[in-house]
């Protein structure tokens, strides 16, 4: 009987990703954006089909948030760039304003005690990430999908390695399956002492 071996099914499924993530990077963010369209659509049509199939007795409250989320899924599906583009400036706001207040802080807490310039380090990267984010939202998305395919890669290279170097040559269990009835056990349990 051969078995599967999930390492090398890890690898081989990191290592597409990776290359997806690499190669293809505008694009796995509209599919990204049109997956969760999909989420928001199937369980809402489900709910839909199962009100109208329902027989009067039997049938809860319109789906209103059914619809909503049908409708929802279907603009997400149709206009893809649009929400990735939507949520990158979301976040871009996010650093930007998470940037200003670490730095606030900083310079609020030199009232008190002193404050190295190097604090100022991590607050000011934010800040620049954010305003980079903001300015560039497409380019910004592409280089950080890269960033994580190229991380994929390197886990699929190292998962390969390790299957190669270890997974592969780990001994099999030779297990011996002995039958005995409970009088034989106990038998042979006294035998020993």
């Amino acid at each position: 009987m051969k078995t599967i071996h999930y390492s090398f099914l890890r690898t081989v499924a990191a290592l597409i990703l990776g290359l997806v993530l690499v190669l293809f990077p505008a694009q796995v963010g509209d599919y990204l954006v049109i997956t969760v369209g999909a989420v928001f659509l199937i369980p809402s049509l489900i709910s839909i089909i199962g009100y109208f199939a329902a027989t009067k007795e039997e049938r809860p409250f319109f789906p209103i948030v059914g619809i909503g989320c049908a409708l929802f899924g279907l603009w997400l599906m149709i206009m893809p760039a649009f929400f990735a583009n939507v949520l990158m400036f979301l976040l871009s706001f996010v650093l930007i304003l998470g940037g200003i207040q670490e730095i606030t802080t900083l310079v609020i807490a030199r009232r008190w005690t002193q404050v190295s310039p190097t604090f100022y380090i991590a607050p000011s990267l934010i800040l620049l990430t954010g305003l980079i984010t903001l300015f560039y939202p497409v380019d910004t998305r592409n280089t950080l999908f890269i960033i994580i395919g190229i991380a994929t890669l390197l886990y699929a290279v190292s998962e390969l390695v390790n299957w190669f170097m270890f997974i592969r040559k780990k001994p099999k269990n030779n297990i011996v399956v002995v039958e005995a009835t409970p009088e034989e056990v106990f038998e042979t349990k006294e035998e020993q002492e």
